[in-house]
């Protein structure tokens, strides 16, 4: 492994960084356990929705934390942590399933391994901002993509290995998870650093006297995020984030039992071993949705702007949430549901270089990581409301998700009118920025 004062490419950095965001964004696989968990432990859906609705709380939080202290801490010291603690909270979690003891697994699965995941989700993205100033739409996107497939991986290739290798035990499946993590995830976040002061070395590595500069030197780092976060526009930014993601928690929590009980109805000889089959079908399509969605959208606000983007967003899930509320064919409903994913990787794609270009780039880290305060309160309300309804209106759940759904996309799409893409500056102005405003050449020490 790569030594602390060793050169690294920046695209090995990159690849690690992507490495970490697909194991982390494994969390996004819940409802793939969730229904095993009711029945082989007894727990109602409401409690298990709040374990799921702790872990994403508890994500927001340690992701506003941790984007405070990264230029401070640097990445390895964050990015080790966070695994750590992810990897824990699945041993805690298999721990209190051997014990049977909710508020361990509340403790382990949620806040542990929440926090872990908060600590590792805001670190890469940074990082890879910072390795790829000539390219951080590009890059940061792929990153998160990798967030954003990693529910793939944990319902199509990881969990079902470990079912049939532990026939079922739930409690070695998570023991077996906090191992596997462990040693992918603890040398991985050992190679992440950040780049050299003079900028990051040109692709393939070494500075070498004959090779090519890099295009762009990485942001400096330091300046106070505080007063940026009185302004309006980072208020109304939480706002829409928050929306967007709201709506989507609400159907990635219960995806493969939404799907499961639509496809029960269409089709009642259909066994529950079948249906869960086709809700794990679901979450790994969805969850390419995700993916690519991060992809597509981020690089489409490059070309339109990142507020038609968001208006874009949730304008088209309100119409989508409409049909789904009424949808009886499983394979429509499974396409909507995905496209729903599509638009929520879209708005974490988004919001990072709409941090950038609002309050820049020296304070990137620490905004972009308050900002995902959004995704702690979203947490709470998306999956917690969708299990009451599951447990006290089974037969009208499906109905009320979505319309509580498209009341909050409503919501969000009414203050999207309020966001602006114009650079927010606190403070008088140098007379070095004024004279950039108006396209005059000055000297960097001005």
């Amino acid at each position: 492994m790569f030594s602390a004062s060793a050169q690294v490419p920046r695209f090995v950095i990159a690849f690690f960084c992507t490495v970490l965001q697909v194991c982390l964004g494994t969390v996004y696989a819940w409802s793939f356990f969730q229904t095993m968990l009711v029945r082989g432990f007894g727990w109602s859906f409401s409690q298990t929705a709040a374990a799921f609705s702790i872990t994403i709380f508890s994500l927001g939080v340690s992701a506003a934390i941790s984007g405070q202290a990264l230029p401070k801490l640097g990445p390895r010291i964050l990015a080790l942590t966070g695994c750590l603690l992810f990897s824990g909270g699945y041993l805690l979690a298999s721990l209190a399933l051997s014990l049977d003891a909710i508020w361990l697994f509340y403790l382990g699965y949620g806040v542990v391994g929440g926090a872990g995941i908060g600590m590792g989700y805001v670190t890469p993205v940074a990082t890879v901002a910072r390795w790829f100033p000539d390219r951080k739409g590009l890059m940061t996107g792929i990153v998160v993509m990798g967030f954003g497939v990693g529910a793939l991986f944990l319902s199509k290739v990881l969990a079902p290995l470990l079912i049939v290798r532990t026939a079922g035990d739930l409690q070695a499946v998570f023991l077996w998870l906090g191992v596997f993590f462990a040693c992918v995830l603890v040398p991985s976040s050992l190679v992440l650093r950040n780049p050299p002061a003079e900028g990051p070395p040109p692709v393939g590595g070494n500075s070498r006297a004959g090779t090519s500069r890099p295009t762009a030197k990485p942001p400096p780092i330091g300046e106070p995020a505080a007063p940026y976060l009185k302004t309006l526009q980072f208020s109304i930014m939480w706002t829409v984030l928050f929306f967007n993601i709201a709506a989507g928690l609400s159907v990635i929590s219960f995806q493969s039992e939404l799907l499961q009980e639509v496809w029960g109805l269409a089709d009642p000889a259909v066994g529950p071993g079948r249906l869960a089959e086709y809700g794990a079908t679901l979450i790994a399509a969805s969850s390419v949705c995700n993916g690519l969605g991060r992809l597509f959208w981020g690089m489409l606000s490059d070309r339109i702007g990142q507020v038609r983007v968001f208006r874009i967003l949730l304008a088209s899930q309100m119409v989508v949430f409409g049909i789904l509320m009424t949808e009886a064919n499983p394979w429509i409903f499974s396409a909507l549901v995905c496209y729903v994913l599509f638009c929520f990787g879209g708005g974490f794609a988004t919001m990072p270089s709409f941090v950038i270009d609002v309050f820049g780039a020296r304070v990137m880290s620490k905004m972009y990581g308050t900002v995902l305060t959004a995704w702690a309160a979203a947490g709470i309300i998306g999956p917690m409301y969708i299990g009451y309804l599951k447990d006290n209106y089974p037969d009208r759940a499906v109905m009320y998700c979505f319309l509580i759904g498209i009341l909050m996309l409503v919501a969000g799409y009414v203050c999207s009118y309020m966001l602006g893409d114009s650079r927010i500056r606190v403070g008088r102005p140098t007379l070095g920025q004024t004279l950039r405003r108006y396209g005059v050449a000055v000297n960097a020490k001005l």
